[in-house]
Formats: C-alpha cells, sequence, structure tokens
C-alpha cells in the first residue's frame, strides 16, 4: 500500500465541475485533465520504488519540492500510464541539474521549452514514436510524457505564463515536447551512445529547444549538397545561438542521414564541416548588437558551432527528404542526460 502525502480533495463526480474546478486554481495547460484520484495515483506510484516522498528536485521559479507523488500526480493528470513515470521522473532529475540553467529557461521571454529525447530499449516497450510525425499527435507516450514535463513545470515549479513564465509570444512546444530517436534508421551510433551510456541502457536527454525549423532538401544528392542548404538553415541571427553560442541539436532524417553516411561521413565530420561553413556574415548583425555578444567587432563570420559538443545529433523521423534543427536559450544552457531506471531504489 503506498503511502499519498498530498492533500486530498472531494469534488462532485461530474466532468465539467471537475475541469471547471481545475481551472479555478490555475492548475493545467488549459486542457482537460486526468483526475488525480488516489487509486491512479496509487497505480501510477507502482512503476518506482522511490518512495512517494522523495524529493527529485526543487523547480524553479517557486522552488516547489518536486517528490515522486507529485510528479506521479501530473503524470496522471497528462494522461500517462504508469509505466511511463520512470521517463518523467529522469527528465525531471535532468532539469534540475545546475548545467540545464531550468530557472534560466522558466522564466526567460525567449520561446524555449524542454525537449524530451529518449534512447536505448525503453523507446521499444513504451511505444514512443521515433518515425513519421515524431514531432506530433497520435502517439500517446510521446504526448502524455511531454505534457506530464509540463504540468511538473507549471504546477509544481510554477512557471505559469505570465507569471513565472515570461515567454513573450510562447511556444506550441510548450504544450507537449517528447521523441524518441530513430536508432533503427540511424547508420551512426546513437545519441545516448555518443554521451557515454551503452546501447542497452535507456536514457532521456533533456534541451531546452525552440519548435524544430524543417530543413527541406528533395535534391540534393550527396552529404556536402545537404549540408550545405543545413548550414545556410542554422545560419540565422533570430537564434539566441547567434549572440551568445551554445549547443544546438540537429536532427537528420533517416533518408538525409543515409545519404551522408553514404559519402564517409562521421557524426564528428559533420560537426567540423558545419562548424567551417554554418556562419552568419556580420552584415547580418547591428555593430551594437556584435558589441553587446562580443565586446567588440568580431573579424570575420560568426559561427553557429564553436566547438565540438556544441551540435547533438540525432536520427528522427520516417521517409521524406528532410531534416530539422533545433536552435536553444543559448551558451547559458547545455543538454543533460539521464539514465531511466524502471523500479530505481531511492
Amino acid at each position: 500500500m503506498v503511502q499519498l502525502n498530498s492533500q486530498r480533495i472531494e469534488l462532485e463526480d461530474e466532468y465539467e465541475a471537475i475541469q471547471s474546478w481545475f481551472l479555478e486554481q490555475g492548475w493545467g495547460d488549459g486542457l482537460p485533465l486526468v483526475p488525480p484520484t488516489p487509486a491512479r495515483v496509487e497505480a501510477m506510484l507502482s512503476a518506482t520504488n522511490l518512495a512517494a516522498d522523495h524529493v527529485v528536485a526543487e523547480l524553479p521559479p517557486n522552488y516547489g519540492a518536486a517528490t515522486v507523488e507529485r510528479v506521479a500526480i501530473n503524470a496522471v493528470m497528462a494522461g500517462c500510464l504508469p509505466a511511463y513515470l520512470p521517463v518523467v521522473l529522469a527528465a525531471v532529475e535532468a532539469m534540475s541539474d545546475p548545467a540545464f540553467n531550468l530557472y534560466g529557461i522558466q522564466a526567460t521571454t525567449h520561446p524555449c521549452a524542454p525537449l524530451v529525447i529518449v534512447n536505448g530499449p525503453i523507446r521499444a516497450s513504451l511505444g514512443l514514436n521515433s518515425s513519421s510525425g515524431a514531432y506530433g499527435p497520435g502517439w500517446r507516450a510521446n504526448a502524455t510524457i511531454g505534457r506530464a514535463v509540463r504540468l511538473v513545470l507549471l504546477n509544481i515549479g510554477g512557471g505559469y505564463p505570465g507569471i513565472g513564465d515570461m515567454s513573450t509570444q510562447g511556444a506550441p512546444s510548450k504544450y507537449s515536447y517528447c521523441v524518441a530517436e530513430n536508432e533503427e534508421a540511424n547508420p551512426w551510433q546513437p545519441l545516448h551512445v555518443d554521451l557515454g551510456f551503452l546501447p542497452d541502457q535507456s536514457t532521456v536527454t533533456v534541451l531546452a529547444g525552440e519548435p524544430p525549423h524543417n530543413i527541406n532538401d528533395h535534391s540534393g544528392r550527396s552529404a556536402e549538397d545537404i549540408l550545405t542548404l543545413v548550414a545556410g538553415a542554422m545560419a540565422v541571427t533570430g537564434a539566441n545561438n547567434a549572440y551568445t553560442g551554445g549547443q544546438t541539436l540537429l536532427a537528420f532524417g533517416p533518408e538525409h542521414a543515409a545519404t551522408i553516411h553514404q559519402d564517409g561521413l562521421s557524426k564528428a565530420d559533420v560537426v567540423e564541416w558545419l562548424s567551417k561553413r554554418a556562419k552568419v556574415p556580420l552584415d547580418r548583425y547591428t555593430s551594437d548588437t556584435l558589441i553587446e555578444r562580443f565586446g567588440r567587432v568580431p573579424d570575420g563570420p560568426v559561427p553557429m558551432v564553436s566547438s565540438p559538443d556544441d551540435l547533438l545529433i540525432i536520427v528522427l523521423g520516417g521517409p521524406g527528404k528532410h531534416t530539422s534543427w533545433v536552435p536553444t536559450f543559448g551558451g547559458t544552457t547545455r543538454s543533460v542526460t539521464r539514465e531511466i531506471i524502471p523500479g530505481k531504489e531511492g
């Protein structure tokens, strides 16, 4: 029997009344919520051996204590199955790493949101979508895991629009932003192996990303053709990375990845190629913005990839000659990866 410590509230068992009450409390993301009854929360908690009152993290800007039970409650409200809870817990733990800079991400006027990238065997066991439409709707695991992360940031962290979350325009990715890498279509090794994990480990990586920027190239027949267009798409002054540097994500569609790999390029080769060619010409900046960033006007164009660690590469999606680039909050945040361990002892 799991001991539930959160306050219990009795409401009329009527759909509209329950939804209205949640909205009146300022809880949720504006979409209908699954009522977190004790039975549902207890079932959710059965997916972990962590104690219900174990504090996974304290989440800014309110620094609310994200206990396992509170995370489970939000996972219920998001529509998660119990098997999804370890992914949500790992994502919450990853976001609390100082390198991620969750306070800045929650409070900024920038439209970034934690992109959750899942790797390893758990992708298949949970039915996560890594193929066609991976960023979009239609898959319960992707949709509800991403939504649970957002509800945690809202209801525990206090990142409410216009209060804790000061994003000027917001972004649709602030509802749900969760994908699994298409490891089966990846001609290289997957992201978590790049980061030092074993292939049979399951991981979650969080990245403070903007919505994905599509890169369409149906005519490219070589790695150089494709990467030339990728470099052009990345060299934009609208991204924070053009001013503060930092890490971004390149999600190659399987067809683009296959062409680049067939031409003999490794991921490291791709990063090096883009570091030399994905550069923003100085005439796209104003003198004031250059001086604000560098303290002077640089001698040459500004690179969007300044070091090998500044570009993460995954393979994502299904058939079609498309790739996406995900700019980030910039140089004040780094991606963080944690292992997903169902039943992990606390």
